[in-house]
């Protein structure tokens, strides 16, 4: 037998035995998210967003890499749900691309739409339920022109995107998503560059969140109304700062350093009120223009919450008003340079559960790491991804016994794709992309993955699945 029939064994990538992540109730999924595999740029009446202008911009990713080709999913939409399927997951989380199903006029553009009719149809003819993300950053380039997220009639244009797509694809989804990763988009995109659109400020980055949170509001609104009973909320991204220094300015700075990174969107969605030390500690002088109703908008109850979480942060004070992250020596860390740290995300969600009295349920919809990964006579070695895995459903494990209230996980993510600013070179998929030939090739993370699920699929019981 070839190595690459070979059997990777469930064992290494399973949760802890006896653990309430084996379920049957639980739901198991991988993600992805349009940017970053779909290609076809200028396709079928694709509009440009900011991330085509971004990456086609000299200098602004690594290599110079685009989102125009990534893995060709929008013409091997077919073959990829079939290989979804083959790994035996409950659920898929995908995105829409706005610039893909909206023209510029706010009509519908009905051949993206169907793209993503034919899309959704084969996924649930799979019995693949399908977690649906609205915003996943590919922002129409025509809305930047007017101001992009800084702009709070932005807000509403996603309030009517939200409402078309909802409409469109009614029936069609077993969850809506409204915003991925906001933080990302404000901070990343406004506040330090790093993302499109590429600016650069403080004051810009806390506009633009109190934008995406209006809109993420109004867009519940607009969905609920357009596809009434289908579970709709919001996905974050969260971190886990600590420092090793028990000095009381570095113990503060990893205090803001979360209230920043993780409270900045909770604490609106939760408690309709932003953490002041923000602006009156961090970034002085950048609080938002929030206008009466906004926060009633913003923190309308959900059905439930996605935790995206990757690393720890160790930070220290950087002798005025904030932080600098100090990385710590001799640990492990991943292909992105993160340090691999599960506990921290046990940590959060233990926090989270303390804080806020009104979380909702809770699915970690993002959680993987990327490393350089080569197909090898057929198969690909990824004995880290299996090993941080592993180690992450037993932080979530014990955060469930802890009494949070976690119902599934999405592993980030389902194949190599286009990593933003990394473009091409750092691969977080299960799955390996060839991006010459776009082969797709299971790593051996996917085998055992698949075997763990065949092995729970087998142990389910009628009993079981009724209880």
């Amino acid at each position: 037998m070839p190595e690459s029939a070979l059997p990777v064994p469930a064992d290494r990538i399973a949760p802890p035995a006896g653990s309430a992540m084996a379920d049957p109730r639980f739901l198991w999924g991988v993600a992805t998210a349009s940017y970053q595999i779909e290609g076809a740029i200028d396709t079928d009446g694709r509009l440009p967003s900011i991330w085509d202008t971004f990456s086609a911009t000299p200098g602004k990713t690594l290599g110079g890499d685009t989102g125009e080709q990534a893995c060709e999913h929008y013409t091997r939409w077919a073959d990829d749900v079939d290989l979804i399927a083959d790994l035996g997951v409950d659920a898929y989380r995908l995105s829409i691309a706005w610039p893909r199903v909206m023209h510029a006029d706010g009509t519908p553009n009905q051949a993206g739409l169907g793209f993503y009719r034919r899309l959704l149809a084969r996924l649930g003819a799979h019995g693949i339920q399908r977690y649906v993300t609205l915003y996943h950053w590919d922002l129409p380039q025509h809305l930047e022109d007017r101001g992009g997220w800084l702009n709070r009639d932005t807000a509403y244009r996603f309030a009517e995107y939200a409402a078309l797509v909802a409409r469109e694809l009614s029936g069609l989804v077993e969850g809506w998503m409204t915003l991925n990763e906001p933080w990302c988009s404000a901070f990343l995109g406004y506040g330090n560059g790093h993302h499109a659109p590429g600016l650069a400020d403080p004051r810009y980055a806390t506009q633009a969140m109190h934008h995406l949170l209006l809109g993420h509001g109004l867009a519940l609104d607009a969905v609920r109304q357009n596809d009434p009973g289908t579970p709709a909320g919001i996905v974050a991204n969260v971190g886990r700062g600590t420092s090793d220094s028990a000095d009381p300015a570095d113990q503060e700075a990893a205090r803001l350093y979360e209230l920043q990174h993780n409270d900045w969107v909770l604490q609106p969605l939760l408690t309709g009120t932003y953490p002041t030390d923000l602006w009156d500690k961090l970034w002085p002088g950048s609080a938002p223009l929030v206008l009466p109703g906004d926060m009633a908008v913003i923190s309308q109850p959900m059905d439930f919450l996605g935790i995206n979480y990757y690393f720890r942060c160790n930070l220290r004070s950087d002798g005025a008003h904030g932080f600098v992250d100090v990385p710590l020596a001799d640990v492990e860390r991943t292909q992105m340079g993160w340090e691999v740290y599960p506990q921290g995300l046990e940590d959060l969600l233990r926090r989270f559960k303390a804080v806020y009295p009104n979380l909702p349920p809770v699915y970690i919809t993002e959680n993987g790491m990327a490393s350089d990964d080569t197909v090898v006579d057929g198969r690909v070695a990824d004995p880290q991804r299996q090993s941080f895995l592993q180690r992450h459903f037993a932080a979530i494990s014990r955060a469930i016994d802890a009494g949070v209230d976690v119902r599934g996980y999405f592993i980030w993510s389902l194949m190599d794709n286009f990593e933003w600013a990394f473009g091409y070179e750092r691969r977080f998929g299960l799955v390996h992309v060839d991006y010459t030939t776009q082969v797709r090739t299971l790593k051996d993370s996917a085998r055992a993955f698949q075997a763990f699920l065949q092995q729970r699929r087998a142990a389910a019981t009628p009993a079981a699945l009724t209880t």
